[in-house]
């Protein structure tokens, strides 16, 4: 481990995989400190709390996580069971936070990564020098911690991609923002946020399960408010894909998700526009004018809510300073990037991956969790797990479990279009230049280990051969 050790191990968010990464280092001996910007763990997730994740309690707890809760008394929820993200927050990050309680600082938001008194052009001494992670408080005082290592699981809820095309901003989308006319995404339609939603025609752009979970909240209101229109904007040719393995998909949730979707479209309570790429906005009299690009010409919506559901990219700014080595595609860890690009990947599971393909020249420091997964899809509670788990071991000095990288999840039966932060919480994947969430399928190496229990992933030509996996268990 860089620089000294009598310094933390600062953990940046306080989420699933942040509070993982904090009871895997303390099990290894380590000193870890979490830094949320929120003033509660889970901070994020509890925005999208009314939301059920796709699979059951036995993915989305993790094993240290789970011998430090022990000691507490605390009951583990039932494995089959499906958690709505609130459900989570309760029954098992406000204790967990609880536990953990004098190693976590909320209200504390890391706005900087850097090396104590270097940039990122110094060299010697480089892997010596601790890390300074500078925050912001609540109050808007700055302060400079330091640190051994740096683990980032800070997540991308917070910069979700624009709707235009080509990755950018559509003209007029700022402002339709900030009128209110496009709304966060993965509101509680059938809940807090109902009185916005009803009576309204509301158009959902996106194509993953995100897009899907909304679309589904707004036809169980539409049944008990007249008036309510809803209209579904993706950029691809039809939305088919989007109805994903239904009843071939392991997880069950994910897979009904899909055919509660395909019977709203087929009986004509959600209007479908496909091959819609959005050009630009503009906010007038209470109503958002949506301008597209369609095969047959320019096409206008007006309607009076849009909620965005085309995915996530991570926040790199304040990793400025640090020595980075990242896909180009999809801003995630070099190594990593390859085996989960979302134009090149298979049908199969997730890949499991530990420390080694997380790795960065900037010694000591990680990014773990969906920022991870840059913009790309699959990502799952169980992967942040484990990819915390071999973080710490490597930190702790013990290579062989480091290496030792081992994750059986649930095959998604076909290739779904669940691009999202994660393939069991909400989808909220990324969009790539189509401003749209791909399938949910895992890439595959080169070659499977003889053992793996994946389905045989179709050939893809690939221009960009993956790096070979670390010998590991995936099904």
């Amino acid at each position: 481990m860089t620089g000294s050790i009598d310094l933390p191990v600062v953990v940046i968010g306080a989420g699933p995989v942040g509070l993982a990464a904090a009871a895997h280092l303390l099990e290894r001996g380590l000193t870890p400190l979490v830094l949320e910007a929120g003033p509660r763990a889970g901070a994020a997730i509890r925005d999208w709390g009314h939301t059920p994740l796709f699979s059951p309690w036995r993915y989305d707890v993790d094993a240290a996580a789970a011998r430090l809760l022990a000691g507490t008394g605390w009951t583990a929820p039932d494995p089959e069971a499906l958690p709505t993200g609130a459900e989570l927050v309760e029954q098992y990050l406000e204790p967990l936070a609880a536990v953990l309680a004098e190693r976590i600082r909320t209200g504390a938001r890391a706005v900087a990564v850097s090396r104590a008194g270097m940039d990122k052009t110094h060299t010697a001494n480089r892997e010596s020098t601790p890390f300074l992670v500078r925050l912001q408080r609540t109050d808007g005082a700055v302060e400079d911690v330091e640190a051994s290592a740096v683990i980032d699981a800070s997540g991308t809820w917070a910069t979700p991609n624009p709707l235009g095309q080509a990755g950018l901003p559509a003209p007029g989308e700022a402002e339709a923002v900030t009128a209110g006319r496009i709304t966060a995404p993965l509101p509680d339609v059938t809940g807090r946020d109902r009185h916005r939603f009803s009576g309204r025609h509301v158009l959902v752009v996106g194509a993953g399960h995100s897009a899907a979970n909304t679309l589904l909240e707004l036809g169980a209101l539409a049944e008990t408010e007249p008036g309510t229109r809803i209209s579904w904007a993706v950029r691809s040719a039809d939305v088919t894909r989007v109805y994903g393995g239904e009843d071939r998909d392991e997880l069950a949730a994910r897979g009904a998700l899909g055919t509660r979707l395909r019977h709203l479209v087929e009986s004509g309570v959600i209007e479908v526009h496909t091959s819609f790429t959005v050009t630009g906005f503009t906010s007038t009299a209470g109503r958002l004018s949506v301008r597209a690009t369609t095969p047959t010409g320019d096409e206008e919506l007006s309607v009076d809510l849009l909620v965005p559901a085309t995915g996530f990219r991570p926040d790199l700014a304040m990793l400025s300073e640090l020595r980075l080595e990242l896909d180009p595609a999809v801003d995630a860890p070099r190594r990593l990037g390859p085996l989960i690009d979302p134009e090149f990947h298979s049908c199969g599971s997730v890949a499991p991956h530990g420390e080694k393909l997380l790795a960065h020249p900037e010694a000591g420091f990680y990014i773990v969790g969906t920022k991870s997964y840059g913009r790309a899809p699959t990502f799952l509670l169980a992967t942040g797990y484990e990819q915390v788990r071999s973080v710490a071991a490597a930190l702790a000095g013990d290579r062989e479990a480091a290496d030792d990288v081992q994750l059986v999840l649930p095959e998604t039966g076909v290739c779904s279009t669940d691009l999202g932060g994660s393939c069991d919480l909400p989808a909220l994947g990324p969009a790539g230049d189509s401003g749209e969430e791909q399938g949910c399928c895992a890439p595959q190496a080169a070659e499977e280990p003889a053992e793996a229990c994946c389905s045989t992933p179709q050939p893809v030509a690939l221009e960009r051969a993956p790096l070979p996996l670390l010998s590991s268990s995936c099904c």
